[in-house]
């Protein structure tokens, strides 16, 4: 189970950190996924790390302004997101999948993903 927290409202140019805490003694089995879904528009990757912290995958709209990175010991994944952007508003969710694949068909696909938390409201104001 994978429980999120973090979202909230916040100005242009501001930053937030979304966490993502998952339940269970296995989570340095999963590669983590963040995606988003803003209103009217498809589910969009943001984001992945692999099981071990060591290769972070960022899609392009973020690239350079978020950060992915995951703690094994306290089961938990995080995005930390700076420079908000208007466009970034969105419902956030994190993803787990239990098999490792390469490339951005594999990682960036959300139907790769097998587990998902509930969503996490994030607004940025202009």
């Amino acid at each position: 189970q994978l429980q999120a927290s973090g979202g909230g409202l916040v100005q242009a140019g501001g930053s937030l950190r979304l966490s993502c805490a998952a339940s269970g003694r296995t989570f340095i089995s999963y590669h983590m996924g963040w995606f988003r879904q803003a209103p009217g528009k498809e589910r969009e990757f943001v984001s992945a790390i692999s099981r071990s912290g060591g290769t972070p995958y960022y899609g392009d709209s973020v690239k350079g302004r978020f950060t992915i990175s995951r703690d094994n010991a306290k089961n938990t994944v995080y995005l930390q997101m700076d420079s908000l952007k208007p466009e970034d508003t969105a419902v956030y969710y994190c993803a787990a999948r239990d098999y490792y694949c390469s490339g951005y068909g594999c990682y960036g696909s959300a139907t790769r993903y097998a587990y998902w938390g509930q969503g996490n409201q994030v607004t940025v104001s202009s």
